[in-house]
């Protein structure tokens, strides 16, 4: 009986080794604009491309309605002006999940309760009552199991981020009681991670090959640990594990809901050469993990579909399109399986 005993620990060894290591790249589906295909075209270009995971920033029924048998597994977005509602009445968020969750749960993965609020938002105070009864509704329909609940911040949330070991988040009292119900539940933090934007505001410090993964040597070497980084995006990611471990959640998991950089509409940086390189180069370096977890792949949406015309802010934010309206990839073949 010992060798089939050796040879079953051996395989349950082997399927968690590869479940470790496996680095699922999603990629967000924005419809600001006015000119893209319809959503069953978008689904089967996903399908068509080997995308097996979507980002979805609203409760857009079509959407959900043309991925069902498509495969592909969904983050669901909660709007942030929808926040307030599901926090101050379950039977809301019980309403919520029961017309946007239940009859589609075979294509969700996670339910993202609002996108990049900070502690001195209107939104604030109401995202963690709000996890809450959207888990608590998820429950009611035995969906826990198969559907995680979390929130995306952004990395302006942390403070004294070089070197990567120094990081802590700059408002523990927003924070830390959130990552504490993310912990208990055994739901990951998503954050949305942009090398272009930290290179661009800090040009004097950061080399454009730190950002777009193309240094050939050790750019920085952290003093408080040792570790070595050759590309920022790696030294982003283990800032937020810093800041995790000083707020009691060391081996929280992290799941990078947005990264990207722009093809155009912005300084000579914002280039469609650029953008390939850093999204090809990406690819590859989330399936190795970061200095401060090595071999802990990464899961990671790349940010976005489409270009979209019809975004507000800077002509930037219309120019993160891995596709063009009309389908056309911008940077040949992106590999995401």
């Amino acid at each position: 009986m010992a060798f089939p005993t050796l040879l079953l620990i051996t395989m349950v060894f082997l399927s968690l080794s590869l479940r470790f290591t496996e680095a699922q790249i999603g990629v967000c589906y924005g419809k600001i604009a006015n000119n893209l295909p319809g959503e069953k075209d978008v689904v089967n270009l996903y399908r068509s491309n080997g995308i097996g995971a979507m980002r979805l920033y609203g409760h857009d029924l079509a959407t959900l309605q043309a991925l069902q048998g498509s495969g592909i597994k969904l983050m669901l977005g909660v709007p942030n002006g929808e926040i307030a509602s599901l926090a101050s009445d379950q039977s809301a968020a019980m309403q919520w999940v029961k017309t946007y969750v239940v009859p589609f749960a075979s294509s969700i993965k996670y339910i993202v309760v609002g996108n990049e609020i900070h502690a001195s938002d209107q939104q604030a105070p109401s995202v963690l009552p709000a996890l809450k009864n959207v888990r608590n509704a998820l429950n009611s329909n035995t969906l826990t199991s198969k559907i995680k609940v979390s929130t995306s911040i952004d990395t302006t949330l942390i403070i004294n981020s070089f070197p990567p070991s120094k990081s802590e988040f700059k408002d523990t009292s927003y924070i830390t009681p959130i990552i504490n119900f993310l912990s208990t539940n055994e739901s990951p933090l998503l954050v949305n991670i942009y090398t272009y934007f930290a290179y661009v505001s800090n040009k004097q410090s950061i080399s454009i090959e730190y950002a777009l993964f193309t240094s050939t040597r050790t750019v920085v070497t952290d003093p408080n640990n040792g570790k070595n980084y050759q590309n920022l995006f790696d030294a982003m990611v283990d800032s937020v594990y810093a800041a995790l471990g000083k707020v009691g959640a060391p081996n929280m998991v992290i799941t990078v809901s947005e990264t990207g950089w722009p093809s155009g509409g912005g300084d000579d940086a914002a280039t469609v050469a650029n953008a390939g390189t850093y999204y090809k180069n990406l690819m590859n370096q989330v399936k190795k993990g970061t200095p401060l977890k090595p071999g802990q792949a990464i899961e990671t949406y790349l940010f976005a579909m489409f270009d979209e015309n019809n975004k507000s802010g800077a002509l930037i934010e219309r120019h993160f399109g891995l596709f063009s309206p009309d389908k056309t990839p911008k940077y040949g073949q992106l590999n995401f399986s």
